[in-house]
């Protein structure tokens, strides 16, 4: 693309772009703020996790006391739970240092209490520096990340010591700490630092990091568990049966242009053989649960606008051998589906550019949304990368013809009709001038004939193909060069050369061809008086 010699044009260019910078940082936005709620349910998930594994090593002792052989079990859950402090405090300076290094927490303006959000949370240096090692200064690297790897491979090794050899293979699947060591070589990374933590944003590591901390807490509690069913603990036992991603959504219908807001956490789910009791009911009709513990709940919707639901679950705690009750209200929308097709830039289709159009489907799936051309104009439709549409054309509509978008989605049928047009006659051009006087320096100077398209929105550049310079030289007769392009040939220049005051200089059947043209087009004829 050319940089446009018009301040207008080049002002619009300039609005664009920063246009697209705008709506490139809101994305991020909606981005990090995932990522902050992310991390926090991965703090509180490690907090349930130190809930569980405290009283489980008493547990343990207690049990062990009851049969000496249950000492040798005993013995290890020290060890394990040391190794496991180890590593989540060494992982914890890791998090500290990149939020200290990064500017902290921020300030609340109005209260000047430190809030959740990070200063630096877009920072990517910080976490590069200290995470990854630089190729280029082998043996004088300090960066933990290919330090916190092995660690992490070192700590699973070592709990794996702990278990009976012949219970070892079937632990193997309890162990959350896992490390991909193939990936980053097949992806031709230099490490796996470097993979997983290079110009990475501090935002998005720091759940990384937390996670890190879930695993290895995962790991000693799964090893705690094991160590208590060698010792007979049973209904005192609080078995965990696997853990799921929950997303709770503000809202489940946004508007366009709307934040859509969600509490993301992990969650535990009570094994079959734990004791424990979950009843689920919704607005206090009960649900049934499948094998995993979860309740479906469905509705039929009759009407549009916002609904409400209260959900309850009665949760009875071996343990404690006490129920407790959560509630909480959840909402959602019922809207009606259609789909709405504009043309982005204008409500017209030119040939020869790419025509971006914008395609929102309200209530309907937007992977079964469809679009397809049909009617004059030669044109084709396809999806871009970012879920817009770029339609190109090839032919004009005449009068009352009209060139058809047709869109379907979730059994929705939808059309819009655009005209189709040749791009607009460009302005043939000399420096800045259309015609006019001008004097002998600057004619002298330019070097040929240009096609300007003025007040077109699109990127797209005419070519002139030939003009025919006429030189009337005051008192002599005219002398003639027919030029093939728009910069002078040898002969053209030639007469250029020999401008001088009260001259005129004629530029006729000036030809030119823009994209999407078959035959060339005529732009008239431009005069020149030197003065």
């Amino acid at each position: 693309m050319s940089i446009p010699k018009e301040p207008r044009q080049l002002m619009i260019n300039i609005m664009y772009l920063v246009l697209t910078a705008l709506l490139a940082l809101n994305v991020s936005s909606e981005i990090f703020n995932a990522f902050k709620v992310l991390d926090q349910g991965l703090v509180k998930s490690n907090l349930a996790l130190d809930f569980t594994n405290e009283p489980m090593e008493e547990a343990i002792f207690v049990a062990a006391k009851a049969k000496p052989s249950f000492q040798t079990y005993a013995d290890r859950v020290v060890p394990i739970r040391q190794e496991s402090k180890s590593l989540t405090d060494f992982i914890g300076g890791i998090k500290n240092s990149i939020i200290t290094e990064s500017g902290g927490f921020a300030k609340d303006p109005e209260t000047q209490e430190f809030t959740k959000n990070l200063v630096g949370e877009k920072d990517i240096d910080v976490t590069t520096r200290i995470l990854v090692d630089d190729p280029s200064k082998s043996g004088i690297n300090n960066a933990k990340g290919e330090e916190l790897k092995e660690r992490l491979l070192q700590f699973k090794a070592k709990i794996i010591e702990f278990i009976d050899e012949n219970d070892r293979s079937n632990f193997q699947n309890e162990i959350a700490v896992t490390i991909d060591d193939q990936t980053w070589r097949d992806q031709g990374k230099a490490s796996w630092s470097h993979m997983n933590f290079d110009r990475m944003p501090v935002q998005a590591v720091i759940p990384m990091i937390n996670k890190f901390i879930n695993d290895v807490k995962s790991t000693e509690a799964a090893a705690l568990n094991y160590l208590g069913k060698k010792v007979g603990i049973g209904k005192e036992e609080v078995v965990i049966g696997g853990f799921t991603v929950v997303a709770a959504p503000e809202k489940s219908y946004v508007i366009k242009g709307e934040p859509y807001k969600a509490d993301v956490f992990l969650t535990a789910n009570a094994g079959p053989d734990s004791g424990t009791k979950v009843t689920l009911s919704v607005n206090n009709e009960p649900l049934q649960l499948d094998e995993e513990g979860r309740g479906k709940y469905a509705i039929n919707t009759s009407t549009t606008g916002p609904k409400t639901y209260t959900a309850t679950a009665e949760v009875y705690n071996p343990v404690t051998e006490k129920t407790v009750t959560y509630s909480k209200e959840f909402t959602y929308e019922v809207g009606e589906r259609s789909v709405a097709i504009s043309a982005t830039k204008m409500n017209v289709f030119y040939i020869g550019v790419d025509n971006p159009v914008e395609i929102s489907a309200a209530g309907a799936n937007s992977n079964t949304l469809k679009a397809s051309m049909s009617g004059p104009g030669g044109g084709t439709i396809k999806r871009t990368a970012d879920g817009s549409f770029i339609v190109n054309v090839t032919t004009p509509t005449k009068k009352k013809e009209y060139a058809k978008v047709n869109v379907s989605a979730d059994g929705l049928e939808v059309s819009k009709d655009f005209r189709v047009k040749r791009i607009p006659d460009p302005i043939p051009k000399l420096s800045d001038s259309r015609s006019g006087a001008m004097s002998s320096g600057e004619f002298k100077l330019q070097p040929g004939v240009f096609a300007v398209l003025e007040n077109f929105d699109f990127e797209a550049e005419c070519q002139i193909e030939e003009f025919t310079l006429v030189r009337v030289p005051k008192r002599e007769d005219p002398r003639v060069s027919f030029n093939k392009g728009g910069r002078y040939n040898a002969e053209s220049k030639a007469l250029v050369a020999k401008a001088k005051t009260t001259d005129k200089f004629f530029f006729e059947d000036i030809k030119c061809k823009c994209p999407g043209d078959v035959r060339s087009r005529d732009l008239g004829v431009m005069v020149f008086k030197i003065r």
